[in-house]
């Protein structure tokens, strides 16, 4: 079966997903969730994609990122004043810079000390940071935003399970997951000694040939097992369902062409 045909029938497990699951897709849609607690748009279950998303920092690699934050908010601040003498217009990345408050640099920090204390686990609640960095709430959840805008943190949606006696679990939202990361909207505003090295050629070849050996092997397998390698959680349980539903389904079909 090639990667075309997985496609469409993947595509066609997700909708009937999403049709038998429909509770949890109005949970995640900000809707009350049908225990009465809400879900958040694009949560993902806490625990079923962590590994993934956090990373160790290397030794210094968190005091680079915050030196990077400071350097990129005197940039902003210098394109501010550069815009309203009329020197230069500004680009969208150059407007996103220009956001960046001191506030946002502090919050941060505070992420960064998180990362390297807890080996890039970083999953504070607004209430932390708040109490952390002695910002308001509102400030912080705008600092947040404005970090994820630049490109300083990847910021991942979570919901985890409340299992309670004798009735079915509920869904709660909990803490969002955080990644710190190198803006490279602000590669241009930093001393040549501060810009990483440029990737190797033959690096650049394996991680090509490594995306690819990756797509072939996609392309390979049925609904059932392209659900399980790519979704994690309560939605991939049902795609993996659907899925082997539709291969048997498939194959009867087959089967009749083939009388």
């Amino acid at each position: 079966m090639n990667a075309v045909a997985i496609g469409g029938r993947f595509a066609s497990v997700f909708q009937q997903a999403t049709a038998s699951v429909g509770a949890r897709r109005r949970s995640q849609s900000g809707a009350p969730h049908p225990t009465g607690a809400p879900v958040r748009r694009d949560s993902r279950e806490a625990g079923t994609f962590e590994d993934m998303f956090w990373f160790v920092p290397a030794k210094g690699e968190t005091d680079k990122l915050l030196l990077t934050a400071r350097r990129a908010l005197d940039a902003g601040r210098r394109l501010r004043r550069d815009e309203r003498a009329g020197a230069r217009t500004l680009s969208v990345s150059e407007r996103k810079i220009t956001k960046l408050t001191a506030g946002a640099v502090r919050v941060f920090e505070e992420m960064l000390t998180l990362a390297r204390l807890n080996q890039g686990k970083v999953f504070p609640s607004y209430d932390y940071l708040s109490e952390a960095t002695s910002l308001g709430r509102r400030t912080v959840a705008r600092s947040i935003r404005i970090l994820e805008d630049v490109g300083f943190v990847l910021r991942q949606r979570r919901f985890k399970r409340v299992e309670e006696e004798g009735a079915k679990p509920r869904y709660v939202q909990t803490s969002n997951a955080y990644r710190p990361t190198l803006a490279q909207a602000v590669l241009a505003y930093l001393p040549r000694w501060m810009r990483p090295a440029p990737v190797p050629v033959d690096q650049l070849q394996r991680d090509a040939e490594r995306h690819e050996d990756c797509q072939h092997m996609l392309s390979q397998l049925n609904c059932r097992e392209l659900a399980r390698a790519t979704l994690s959680g309560p939605m991939g349980d049902a795609l993996a369902r659907l899925g082997a539903r539709i291969d048997a389904q498939g194959a009867s079909a087959e089967t009749v062409l083939n009388r």
